[in-house]
């Protein structure tokens, strides 16, 4: 029998309100394997990005469980957690969150800086994920001199620089022009296909939903019927 790389075992999420409690998830059940392009699909509120949020152990649910190759994250401390996203998990954010001090290159560096990797190698390593997401020759500029689709090339790059096993993407193409966001996901689609890189959206965006190879559909915290 084939581990899944995330497991969700009846997971809730709960937040209390002065006059209710929001049941932001409530019971999902759900395995990801290793390799998938799934998305996270639903209106604002459905529980898409609690529930990214949640597997990169950004937050931690009401009650359930989360592995991740077979092992409970909620058994680990705050630390051992953190070692485990910057060893497993890259994230890709809606508004990009780079550093707008660091160059490009710098910011790509980051993560692996993080995890003590050594500096010639974390320079290699960039030089080749910016080429591999088409930003070869722009390495020392800063994310203001880039345009928006630039911006999130670079945090792809910088997700997957470190080489994890799964990639976070929240909202990748929300602030993106229509021809950037489908380069962006030929780019991402590439990288699943070539690498095994098991990729996990949330999204709105159809175009997203119909390049998945797996599409989970959310409302009001529960996981809709195919």
């Amino acid at each position: 029998m084939t581990q899944s790389m995330v497991s969700c075992k009846k997971i809730k999420k709960y937040f209390e309100t002065k006059s209710e409690v929001v049941k932001a998830l409530d019971d999902i059940n759900l395995d990801i394997e290793l390799g998938d392009f799934i998305a996270f699909a639903g209106p604002s509120g459905s529980g898409k990005t609690t529930l990214l949020n949640l597997i990169g152990m950004l937050d931690s649910p009401t009650d359930g469980d989360i592995q991740i190759r077979g092992k409970s994250v909620l058994d680990l401390d705050r630390s051992s957690q953190a070692n485990l996203r910057k060893r497993e998990i890259g994230f890709i954010f809606q508004a990009y969150n780079l550093i707008p001090v660091l160059t490009v290159r710098e910011n790509v560096e980051y993560v692996m800086m993080l995890q003590g990797q050594p500096a010639e190698e974390r320079h290699q390593r960039a030089s080749e994920v910016l080429e591999e997401v088409g930003l070869a020759g722009l390495e020392n500029r800063r994310p203001a001199e880039l345009s928006g689709g630039q911006q999130q090339r670079v945090a792809v790059a910088r997700a997957i620089a470190s080489k994890p096993a799964i990639v976070l993407a929240d909202e990748p193409t929300a602030n993106l022009d229509s021809v950037t966001g489908v380069a962006l996901i030929d780019t991402m689609e590439r990288l699943n296909r070539e690498h095994g890189l098991t990729f996990i959206f949330s999204t709105h965006d159809p175009r997203v939903m119909d390049r998945a190879s797996r599409l989970v559909r959310l409302k009001d915290g529960h996981i809709q019927p195919s």
